[in-house]
């Protein structure tokens, strides 16, 4: 299910108009990503950082688009340039049961 239908909102940004927008990754109680969902324009980069909490994390693209190594570091950064107008929904994969899911939608200007 996605963040919606389990019923983890999680949080939202509207980062429309930045060129550039990070999502730490070991958010909240370190199972979480923070901001949870993003708006962007394309042409948009995102930004990973890890925080160091919740042991190792990666970013993984639902559709395979993308996906960073498992990393526990703090500091650590993995980004991606969101070119075409979608819904792009990805997940921790060791913490993907615990509902470490976000999405990112690239909006068309």
């Amino acid at each position: 299910p996605s963040a919606v239908e389990s019923g983890n909102l999680g949080t939202y940004l509207d980062a429309r108009g930045q060129d550039e927008v990070t999502i730490s990754v070991g958010a909240g109680d370190g199972l979480a990503f923070g901001p949870t969902n993003v708006w962007v324009d394309p042409g948009t980069t995102v930004v990973w950082e890890w925080t160091g909490n919740g042991g190792g994390h990666n970013v993984q693209a639902e559709g395979g688009d993308f996906e960073s190594d498992l990393v526990d570091d703090e500091g650590h950064t993995f980004e991606h340039a969101f070119t075409e107008p979608a819904l792009v929904r990805y997940f921790c994969e060791p913490h993907r049961d615990l509902g470490m899911r976000g999405g990112v939608r690239v909006v068309e200007e």
